[in-house]
This record gives structure tokens, sequence and C-alpha cells, in this order.
């Protein structure tokens, strides 16, 4: 098979609900591309239909696929799906869609050719919609706790919409350690440690109350996991 140019990784736990609508938004986008895709969805620790919903879409469409995971984990759902990817381009995306699936045409090639480029809801041209003000403001706050921390130079590390480059992506999953919700603070900062260049792409958001981030108990397990990687970073775990 020749290799595609694009891979779309879906992390997706207990989405029964929300994965028919995604997954035909996806597969309508990728039917206009000029390139070749694949669709990876990993159904993660489950206990609904998720993972039968993913495979009736996977047996109709040849360039998507699934892989069942047992563990929980979100972190571990998308290095499981970005290291399984043959793409030249490798985009994972929350399964909310909470950014339109087409705006990823932005974040690879003629648009941009760079080895990482993240969807930023605080980069000047950005736009957020619906959301709420409290969730705007705990956001901004961890954010600033992110940057006194680990990563200075980011206005937004958290939206859940990354690409990275099939070389850097082999290179950073491999060295990832958290399974949560922090994973992608990590792995950006193992990029900046390493002098990588980080895109951040202002990109229309629109919230979701159906979130399933918990402001309390995640800004907690992110703040602990903060510590963790300047601990990391310290003791030289990541080079």
């Amino acid at each position: 098979m020749t290799k595609p140019f694009l891979s779309i990784i879906i992390p997706a736990r207990n989405e029964e609900r929300r994965l028919p609508q995604t997954l035909e938004q996806v597969v309508h986008f990728v039917q206009t591309c000029d390139f070749l895709t694949e669709t990876i969805v990993v159904v993660n620790a489950s206990t609904d239909r998720s993972l039968e919903v993913a495979s009736t879409f996977a047996a109709q469409y040849h360039n998507m696929r699934v892989i069942s995971e047992d563990l929980p984990g979100k972190g571990r759902a998308v290095q499981k799906g970005m290291l399984a990817a043959s793409g030249s381009y490798r985009f994972f995306a929350d399964a909310d869609l909470s950014m339109p699936i087409q705006e990823v045409l932005r974040f690879i090639p003629p648009a941009v050719d760079v080895p990482i480029a993240i969807a930023s809801r605080e980069a000047p041209g950005a736009v957020r919609y619906n959301e709420p003000a409290y969730r705007h403001l705990t956001g901004r706050v961890f954010n600033t706790l992110i940057r006194a921390l680990v990563l200075p130079a980011l206005n937004d590390t958290q939206c859940g919409f990354k690409m990275f480059r099939a070389d850097v992506a082999d290179d950073l999953f491999r060295r990832q350690t958290l399974m949560g919700w922090s994973f992608d603070v990590e792995l950006l900062y193992i990029a900046s440690q390493r002098g990588i260049p980080i895109l951040e792409i202002p990109i229309p958001w629109y919230f979701n109350p159906d979130s399933k981030v918990s402001v309390v108990r995640d800004s907690w397990r992110m703040f602990t996991d903060l510590l963790a990687i300047r601990r990391n970073g310290r003791k030289g775990r990541y080079d």
C-alpha cells in the first residue's frame, strides 16, 4: 500500500453518542482530500458501544481502522494511535470535534511545514464560541501555571488538536511517560528541550457542554503532573 500523507487519530472512551457524527464528518472531509489519508480510532477502556460504533464505520471505509485498548488514559490512547500510524503527518483530534475537522489543512503542507503544529484558542485570530466565562478563567489560570513551570513560550497547550511530523511523533511518543490528561504538555516540553519548533495555529473553537474535563479534579491532577514533568526534566529522564 502507498504510505498515507495524513493520519488522523481519534481517542475515544465511552463516546458511542458522539462518535457517529464525528466519524461522518471525518469521512466526508477525507473524501474531499487530494492526498491519501488514514483514520485511526483508538477505543480505550470503554464500557459502552464505542468499539461497536467505530468498528461499523471501519468496515465501510478502507482507510479507517480501530484499535482497542483495555487500559484507561487519553494519553495512552493517543500514544498507541500515533505509534501505529504510518502517515507522513499525524494529527490527533478530540472525539467531540470542537474544532471543525477541515481546519486540519492549516496544520500540514502546503499551508505550513513544521515538525509540530498545535491548535490554539489564545493565538491572535482565534475565536471561542459559547464558552462560559468560568471555563475560560480556569483555563487561563492553569495555562499560567504551565508557562511558569514548564512551557513559557506557549499560549495554549491544552487544546485537543495537535499535529506531529512522522519522525518527531516516533521519537516523542516513545519517550512519553504520562498517560492521562497532561500527556501533551509532557510531549511539548520534551520537544522544547530538544529545540524542536512548535507552531501555534489560531482556530475557531466551539465549547462543548458535554466535556469530560472536571475543572477541580483534573486541574489538581494536571498540577501534580507539571511537577512530575519538571522533576523528570531535571533528572534527565527525557534525554
